[in-house]
């Protein structure tokens, strides 16, 4: 299965509650950190809503251990 690197880049802040809890459930808590995930049609929904406050890359599996 890909893997998808989530990467927090722009700040929640002054955006909706359901967005800020989205990220939140990403498990995105700091800015400029990332996290990684399958890439699953839920993910990719969770991703298309802050997609202005996160910026992906799809990784492979060697990659996704390291």
């Amino acid at each position: 299965m890909a893997k998808l690197r989530i990467t927090y880049t722009k700040s929640a802040i002054g955006y909706s509650v359901d967005q800020k809890a989205t990220v939140k459930s990403i498990g995105l808590r700091k800015l400029n950190s990332s996290v990684v995930r399958d890439d699953t049609p839920a993910m990719r929904g969770m991703i298309l809503k802050v997609r202005h406050l996160v910026t992906v890359e799809e990784i492979s599996e060697g990659e996704a251990q390291s």
